[in-house]
């Protein structure tokens, strides 16, 4: 009889794991429409395509605030704006530095935020940062500069982009740990698409690129994607643990150069790409190490 309640307990155990692969992949794939669709647009302005981001996704989120009748000004207001114009500093920057660099390095290089992220932590929310999670940042500052120097068709002007953008996400990552939850993730999240709209409609206004046929339908398309890429996320992290699905996280990486080479013709040269890994390598074993020390 214990036999059969184990073997119930690892089977289902085992489909909870399953589903939150598949939802991992789901947001990977997601986000890599998201990435180069951004690339494929590049014809509007970075506000115009951060405007069509917020507005896309502000469908999605109104409705379900007001289906669940969740409060949509929130509790934690100045930090709720906070993380909102942070959120759109970063997005912009990304949007713009994907005009300088192949998307996929533009990615690979954004996943750089959860260094500045447990950096920023230490000095805000007085977090420690252990002596061989400095050896794993270490790591994978190097396989940026191995970038740098071997991908031929980065320029200074997109790695400063990329690089700001990379931290203003850490900055986002210390204002949601600082809201807590005090507020509800998708009012976090309505937030940011808000202030994305505004932000880049009003900027945009002087640069403003009239859609022409299927080009409204891509624009749209960030913000679904954006918000679908973020869902699955959600639901992933909610059903498996952190450590076994994180890695499939970075698969957008790979999903994403993949296209990049099919779609735009990108050509990553061998120690380039090995620079991609070293990132990837050193913030998944990151994540392993932090969570494996705090127990």
């Amino acid at each position: 009889m214990l036999n059969k309640y184990i073997y119930k307990f690892k089977k289902n155990n085992s489909t909870i794991l399953k589903k939150a692969i598949y939802y991992m992949l789901l947001s990977a794939l997601s986000f890599t429409f998201l990435n180069v669709f951004i690339k494929y647009l590049s014809d509007f302005s970075t506000y115009q395509k951060v405007f069509f981001r917020g507005l896309g996704s502000l469908f999605f989120t109104m409705c379900y605030l007001m289906y669940h009748k969740i409060p949509m000004l929130g509790n934690k207001k100045k930090l709720l704006i906070t993380r909102g114009v942070l959120g759109v500093t970063s997005m912009s920057l990304f949007f713009a530095a994907t005009n300088h660099l192949t998307i996929g390095t533009a990615v690979s290089l954004r996943y750089t935020a959860p260094i500045f992220a447990a950096i920023l932590a230490v000095v805000f929310l007085k977090e420690k940062i252990y002596k061989l999670q400095w050896v794993f940042f270490l790591v994978a500052m190097l396989g940026v500069f191995l970038i740098k120097g071997f991908a031929a068709e980065i320029n200074t002007i997109g790695l400063i982009l990329v690089m700001s953008s990379a931290f203003f996400s850490g900055l986002v990552y210390v204002i949601i740990t600082k809201i807590g939850t005090n507020d509800h993730p998708v009012v976090i999240i309505n937030y940011f698409m808000w202030i994305s709209v505004l932000i880049g409609g009003v900027l945009s206004i002087n640069n403003w690129k009239v859609p022409q046929g299927n080009e409204w339908t891509l624009l749209f398309s960030l913000g679904i994607f954006g918000y679908f890429g973020q869902l699955f996320m959600t639901k992933a992290y909610q059903l498996g643990t952190v450590n076994k699905i994180v890695p499939l996280k970075y698969v957008e990486v790979i999903f994403t150069m993949i296209l990049g080479v099919l779609w735009f013709g990108d050509v990553y040269p061998v120690l380039s790409l090995l620079g991609v890994l070293m990132v990837i390598v050193a913030l998944v074993l990151n994540v392993f190490y932090k969570k494996k020390a705090k127990i």
